[in-house]
């Protein structure tokens, strides 16, 4: 079983991304796939649920105590693929970061990780690019070994995936985490692709695929389903079928060599993002 773990600034498509990944590797490659939302917001599963909600690990701990079954706080979706939302405390109560703790250790004695599951993958779509605290706990310790950074060509996008880099490079020393490489989520940046690939290229990985901007993403948001699922036909779908087979088929893992803000600033200069 392969644990993979989603990183990236706040905004930028993790879940989304994560999300229609998964519907690849279910429907075009026939993986079996869990992903374990790591946002208080419990937004991470959605679309690979139809809309519908899900509660979370916290708040079926709160409702009903410690005697909780598999199936109480893990739901079925898209591609037989199964959904859990770690949820998150009372609003102004406790650390958000406590329940992804919570979640991953109640999963696994409860067994969902274990060979008769027969899960290929498990993603761990994280908050942010928080590394710190229970959010740093998938690459801390080794739930997940494979990471992958979300990005485009914004700079604080870029600066957010430079800092998760920081986090994987501490963890690296004690585990087995490695990076897999950047995904391009585009905001239609100029030279976007090719400042991504050099981004790449300095951190010592790999732009691993580049998914272009298109409407057909939030018209299946709207409809409240993975692009896969709403319209398997369009182009789009096949860019998520494409980014499934890459990470599929991945062999490259490294331990990242952050950039020095200079470095990255003269990255965002050499191709036209700031003022000399």
């Amino acid at each position: 079983m392969r644990k993979v773990a989603i990183y990236g600034k706040g905004g930028i498509g993790k879940s989304t991304t994560t999300q229609n990944t998964v519907a690849g590797l279910a429907e075009s490659l026939g993986r079996k796939v869990m992903v374990v939302g790591c946002d208080p917001k419990a937004d991470s599963t959605r679309l690979l649920l139809g809309g519908l909600a899900q509660k979370t690990v916290l708040d079926t701990l709160r409702e009903e105590g410690e005697d909780v079954e598999l199936d109480d706080i893990r739901k079925k979706g898209f591609g037989d693929s199964w959904s859990v939302e770690s949820g998150g405390p009372e609003p102004g109560v406790g650390c958000a970061g406590r329940g992804i703790i919570t979640s991953i250790n109640m999963l696994e004695s409860l067994g969902a990780y274990e060979e008769r599951e027969g899960l290929d993958y498990v993603f761990y779509d994280v908050l942010g690019d928080v590394v710190c605290g229970g959010f740093a706990m998938p690459i801390r310790d080794g739930k997940a070994e494979e990471i992958y950074i979300v990005c485009s060509g914004e700079m604080m996008a870029m600066y957010a995936a430079n800092n998760i880099c920081k986090g994987i490079m501490k963890y690296a020393e004690s585990g087995g985490v490695r990076l897999g490489g950047l995904i391009c989520n585009s905001r239609n940046v100029d030279n976007e692709k090719e400042m991504i690939e050099e981004l790449a290229k300095k951190l010592g990985t790999q732009l691993i695929y580049f998914v272009p901007r298109d409407n057909d993403v939030q018209r299946a948001e709207i409809n409240r389903r993975t692009v896969i699922e709403w319209n398997p036909a369009c182009v789009q779908a096949d860019h998520y079928r494409n980014l499934a087979k890459a990470i599929d088929g991945n062999k490259f893992f490294v331990v990242p060599t952050p950039l020095e803000i200079e470095e990255l600033e003269k990255l965002l200069m050499d191709y036209g993002l700031m003022e000399a």
